[in-house]
């Protein structure tokens, strides 16, 4: 089976990128022979859709199945239109998580988000800790970075929202590209403190 794993590296001992679609590598590695190919991600460094041409790249390559930290929601649904299921993975190298995957170790991912769902990166309703300069602390299911999104009146075991206006569409998409923009200042940091910098 021909899998792939959002890597920081080009080598099976490389770890593990805990993001898809701005990861700096992508290592393609046959399960039954552990042989592996890298690919620069050039995604990474695109001002926008970095998830969706990720995507579309390692479909095209011919990935049977994902293993990565987080995957964002454009990746998701071109992966899973692709039929490419997901696994999410905690850390390590690629080859500890191509070996846990291959011992059944490894958990589907169902929706987008991933590792760490429910708080901090989380994806679910718990509270994640805000972070950046948009801080404080924001509903885990925006994001979990903080997003200054209240919960619904009522708290969040409300009734459903409305049905979104259009100036909320265009406060969300704004909210993105805030989020967009604080995580490539956070993978930029992660790269410098990585090389000691």
């Amino acid at each position: 089976m021909r899998v792939v794993v959002s890597s920081q590296g080009p080598e099976l001992t490389s770890g593990v990128s805990p993001v898809f679609g701005r990861c700096p590598y992508f290592v393609f590695v046959d399960t039954d022979t552990m042989q592996f190919e890298s690919y620069p991600n050039e995604a990474m460094g695109a001002p926008g859709g970095a998830g969706i041409q990720a995507a579309q790249f390692v479909v095209n390559q011919g990935a049977q199945a994902v293993l990565t930290g987080r995957v964002g929601p454009n990746a998701f649904n071109v992966l899973n239109a692709a039929g490419v299921p997901i696994y999410s993975v905690g850390g390590g190298t690629v080859q500890e998580a191509v070996e846990a995957f291959k011992a059944g170790q490894l958990q589907a991912i169902s929706g987008p988000g991933g590792f760490g769902m429910g708080g901090g990166w989380g994806m679910g309703r718990g509270m994640g800790r805000g972070m950046g300069r948009w801080g404080g602390y924001g509903p885990g299911g925006w994001g979990g970075f903080g997003a200054p999104t209240p919960p619904p009146s009522g708290g969040w075991g409300a009734a459903a929202p409305p049905k979104p206006s259009a100036s909320e569409l265009e406060d969300l998409k704004s909210q993105l590209e805030q989020l967009k923009s604080q995580a490539e200042e956070i993978i930029k940091r992660i790269e410098e403190l990585e090389k000691g910098k």
